[in-house]
Parts: C-alpha cells; structure tokens; sequence
C-alpha cells in the first residue's frame, strides 16, 4: 500500500513538472484553469487541514500574497517544484469540508534557536475556524510532526527533529496512543544501545504522519478522483512574515 501511494504521488508531481517545464522557460508561469479532480501529496511535504469550504476566508487569514486560481494538477507541482516550491503554497478546493493548505513555506517548529512562528499561526487560525490541522513530513531531515487546534484551544502539538523532541505541547492523544505513538515522546533511550554500537531511537516515520492525519481528517496521500468533484484551488506566495528567523541574543 505504502509503495502504491509513493507511486501516485510521484507520477502527479512528474506530471505537474512536465506541464511547468515549458512555461519557466518562458520566465513566467501561467497557471490553467480547468477544474480537475485530487491529486495525492503528503511526501516530504507539510500542510494544514481547515474545517472549511470558504477558501477566500482561509486566503485572507493567511495573508498570502497575489493568489490566482490553479488547478490541482498545477498546484501540486507547484509545491513540489525545487524552486516554486520555496515561496509558493496552494489551497485546494475542499475535500469532504476541509481545505488543504500545501507547501513547505509554511512556519515550521524549529526549536529553542528560532523564532516560532508555527504556534501563532496556528492560535490564529483557530480563532477563525472550527478546527485547524498541521502536519510536516520530511524524512531528508528526521524531522516529522502533527498538531490540532479544535475550538480555538491547542489539543495536540507535537514535533520531533533530528535533535529530539522540539515541540510538545497538550497530552498525547487517544489517536496517537492507539499508534503506539506515545513511545517517540522521547528522541532516544539512555542507557541501551542499538545493534550498531549508537544510541537506540524511537522515532516517528512518514506512514504514522498519515496515519495521524487519517484518523483526525483526511490522510493527503490517499485523495481519488472520487474523493470530491472537479474543482480548482489557489496557488499564491507565501508571506514574509512566515521566513525563518533566529532569535536574538539578549544583550
């Protein structure tokens, strides 16, 4: 199952780049707009699920910057895409009441050292709609996390990264326990050693970001044809505000 869905996500990004490839040339993109049906992502990708249908109302939360319609074909490239993808998010259309907030642009948990701009978001978010999803999975990196926001209170915010656990806030969740989530809590276990000599780690992969996001909403890397009409989305620039940012040094 898992390989099959590699699969599908990877001929949607190959097809998406194919269609890119002569209009960068050209030093612009023109984003078509035929509706068409989603298409699956959730690979080395983060995103957020908002209980929504109103994708302007999600637009105007985020701020985002000279959006325009795209389809899904296009707007899954988009995010994948080695240099779009730095500054561009899509917004699809709804899926069974959810809209999909896709990109890498989008603030990440980053530990002690850097400014998190991933809770106020989310606080933010939360505030304006019924509940608020964030995922990120990017193995490249270790680094993996899950967090919701339901009735503009923090449920669950969790992250874990190749340094350990770098963002945990609310208790672990009945859909995480049912995982055997609860045992990445901690990055490693003291005192035992793996097989090769290193230190023993437990850690989240990709399937179980999915498996989380099947359990609270829709797991991205399983969306058919079927799962909801023919529709387009919107493609726009991420925000500045969203660019990481070290924290000063007190004086």
């Amino acid at each position: 199952m898992i390989l099959t869905i590699f699969i599908l996500v990877s001929v949607t990004v190959a097809l998406a780049a194919r269609w890119f490839a002569p209009q960068l040339a050209a030093g612009r993109v023109i984003y078509p707009t035929e509706p068409d049906s989603p298409k699956p992502f959730g690979y080395r990708m983060a995103w957020l699920a908002i209980r929504t249908r109103d994708t302007a109302a999600v637009v105007e939360a985020l701020a985002l910057v000279a959006p325009q319609p795209c389809n899904w074909n296009s707007g899954i490239g988009t995010v994948y895409d080695a240099r779009l993808g730095e500054r561009h998010v899509f917004l699809s259309p709804p899926v069974n009441g959810w809209t999909f907030v896709v990109g890498l642009p989008l603030p990440q948990p980053l530990g002690r050292m850097f400014v998190d701009k991933a809770t106020p978001l989310l606080v933010d978010l939360g505030g304006r709609f019924v509940e608020v999803q964030y995922f990120m999975a990017f193995p490249p990196v270790d680094f993996f996390a899950w967090a919701r926001m339901l009735d503009g209170r923090i449920v669950r915010a969790f992250a874990v990264g190749d340094e350990g656990v770098i963002w945990s806030k609310g208790k672990t969740t009945k859909e995480e326990r049912m995982l055997g989530l609860k045992l990445f809590e901690l990055r490693g276990v003291r005192d035992r050693r793996g097989d090769a000599g290193g230190p023993l780690i437990l850690h989240p992969t990709e399937d179980h970001v999915m498996q989380v996001a099947r359990k609270w909403s829709l797991d991205p890397t399983r969306l058919e044809p079927s799962s909801a009409p023919a529709g387009l989305g919107i493609v726009a620039r991420a925000p500045e505000s969203w660019r990481v940012e070290r924290m000063r040094k007190s004086a």
